[in-house]
Order: C-alpha cells, then structure tokens, then sequence
C-alpha cells in the first residue's frame, strides 16, 4: 500500500507538470475562473434593469404623476410620452418592453370607489424582463394608489399588512446566484475535460507506452491523472470564489469555505473520474469533445442551477437527484449562502461519494483494458 501512494504521488507530479506546461489548457483555467465569473456576474441578470417604459396618460392628475414618478431607475429607464398611434409600431420594433395608458378621469373614478383600471402593454419576448416588471408595476401601482387615497382619509389602515423578508440575498441580486452558480458549471466541464485531455494526450503523442514500461500499475497512473487534474481545478475554483466572486463581485460567503474545499474535493474525485472513463470510450480528442458535450449539458440542466428542480417532471426529477452534479449544486447553496454544517449536506455528499466509487471503478476498469491493448 505504501508503494502504490508513493507511485500515485509521483506520478501525480507528472501530471502536474504537464498540465502546467500546456499553455492552452492554463489560458483556458485563468480565463474561465476570472473572466468569465464576472462576465457571467455582471452581464447576465435576472432581475429587472433599465427596462425601457412609455406612458401615454390620458388623465393628467396627481394620481397618475405619482404613478409616473414612482417608475424609477435602476429598475427601470425614465418614461417617455408616446400617443396612441405610436404604441403598435414602438412595441412591434421593440423600442419599449412597457408601454403603460392612464385612462381619462383615473384620478376621478378612483377617489368615486369606481375601481378604474391602468393598461400595462408588455413584450413578452423579453421574458424574464416582462415577466417580473409585470409584477413589479402591479405592486409599485397599488402601493401608490393606496397611499394617495390613505393621504386624503379616503381609506382606513389595512387590518392586515404583508411585510416580505427576504433571506441569504435580501435585494435579490442575480450576481450573488450566478456567480457562485458559473464556478460550479465550470468545475464541472474543466474537469471532465482536463483528465480527458491528459488521457487523450498520452495515446495520442505515443507517450502512453513509457508508462507500459514502468513497474507501475494501471490503478496508479489512473489514480494519478483524477487527483492531479483535480488538484489543479480545486486550487483554481477556490481562489476564483475568495478574489473573485468574494472579492471583486461582493458576494458575502456565509458558510465555511474549509468546508465547501472538502465537498469539492469529493465532487471532483467524482467528475474526474467520469471524465476518464469517457476518453477511454473516445479514440480521439475531437469524438471525445462530442462525447462531452450532451453528458456536461444534460448535468447542468438537470443539476438545479439554471432551473429548479421543483419545476421538473416527477420523473426527471427522481434521475436528476441522482446525479452529483445535481447534489453539489444543492450543497454549495446551502452551504455558501445559508451557512449549514456537516449534518445538513450529509445526504448530498453520500450521493457524490458513492457515484464517485462508481465512476472511478468504471474508469480503472476501462483503463486497465485500454493500457492492455495498448501493450
């Protein structure tokens, strides 16, 4: 047992080196643990940002110039004055995502108890804009009109008020999700693809039969490549969350970050793994890129991170809890944004752990027959 960690150990130093030495392979690391975090951070939203609105007001009241002000930025752009004709062509172009009409006599019909009614005009080909801008007029709207009756006595205290508190992300903001949400999107591919590429690149440049030649065994150089490759994802996912989604987005990290280091290094050992045992299935780099790209995609929409889960057929659901990339995307939320413990991701990490046993017996037995044939 003490020789078989020393032959892990040292060949895991190879692979160390060789991984460092291809420059692509680190261009492609640095760029998708910095760049690509903010890009995703910064660029992608979620929520409601400097939507476009035009209002045509037909009253010209007090109460439709206190709905006009409370559209406000950031959420949304100044609105613009637009006449009748000019909706249908403005919308059809896609010059507004809201176009908002007051009708005549709004204020008017409002204080007589007639319940008037405010047209909101939305693009619904901007969907996650018009969806929640839809929500979020409703609401700004209401508030306004029940403020401007309460103000005139026209309107006694509500019995009952609704106040929403808002845990772990309390202004809602997208980049606090996506960011962390692209670190492990890219662990995931990199990884598959780093120990792809390194078993893919013995075969291909001959160096393969160095390796037959030495009093090593197959167990050991596999070994080696998933802990090595891992090795170099984990150092690199874990700096990219302290400098760069903590440090540079904001993103407050409230669990431990000891503890998420170690549920990663888990989750590795389990994707690496699947990642060799899909290049001994592909002869070459190009197939394996094939190979990798409906597996990486069906374990990311299936993981919970760019869909919930709940949202999902009962049967799709049942197979995507079964995956690891579906379980270590429910313990990183829990643990980086609600701070939970050991006890809490038990059940997560049974399931990494036991799909990575898995995956590594599948790749040692595939690479011991691929190393045999070579021979």
């Amino acid at each position: 047992m003490t020789r078989w960690i020393l032959n892990v150990a040292l060949l895991s130093g190879k692979e160390l080196r060789s991984v460092m030495k291809d420059v692509t392979l680190m261009a492609l690391i640095l760029f998708a643990f910095t760049v690509a975090i903010q890009l995703v951070a910064n660029g992608v939203r979620a929520e409601v940002m400097n939507a476009s609105v035009a209002i045509m007001d037909e009253d010209h009241s007090e109460l439709s110039r206190r709905l006009r002000d409370a559209i406000q930025q950031p959420y949304f752009k100044p609105p613009e004055d637009i006449e009748r004709s000019a909706i249908g062509p403005a919308m059809d172009s896609g010059q507004y995502i809201f176009v908002i009409e007051i009708p005549p006599r709004f204020e008017a019909d409002t204080l007589a108890g007639r319940s008037p009614s405010v047209q909101i005009l939305v693009d619904a080909t901007a969907m996650t804009q018009a969806g929640l801008g839809a929500a979020y007029f409703q609401q700004i709207f209401a508030q306004e009109t029940l403020d401007f009756l309460h103000a005139r006595g026209l309107l006694e205290a509500l019995p009952v008020q609704v106040e929403s508190r808002m845990h772990f992300n309390p202004n809602a903001q997208s980049a606090w999700y996506t960011s962390v949400m692209q670190i492990v999107t890219n662990v995931t591919v990199l990884s598959i693809i780093l120990v792809g590429a390194a078993v893919i690149r013995e075969r291909e440049h001959g160096t393969i039969e160095h390796l037959l030649v030495m009093p090593v065994r197959a167990s050991e150089i596999a070994f080696a490549k998933i802990l090595a490759n891992g090795l170099v994802i984990l150092l690199a996912s874990i700096a990219s969350l302290w400098f760069v989604v903590h440090g540079a987005v904001g993103v407050p990290l409230t669990g431990s970050l000891l503890l998420f280091t170690a549920a990663m290094f888990l989750y590795l050992f389990s994707v690496t793994s699947l990642g060799m045992w899909m290049a001994t299935l592909a002869p070459s780099m190009p197939q394996f890129g094939l190979f990798a790209v409906p597996v990486y995609a069906i374990a990311y929409l299936l993981s919970g991170a760019a869909t919930p889960l709940e949202s999902m057929p009962s049967a799709i659901r049942t197979i995507a809890l079964c995956l690891p990339t579906t379980q270590f995307v429910s313990l990183s939320q829990a643990i980086l944004y609600r701070g939970a413990g050991v006890r809490t991701i038990l059940p997560e990490l049974a399931i990494i752990c036991g799909s990575g046993v898995f995956f590594v017996a599948m790749a040692v037995s595939r690479f011991r027959s691929m190393l045999s044939r070579q021979g």
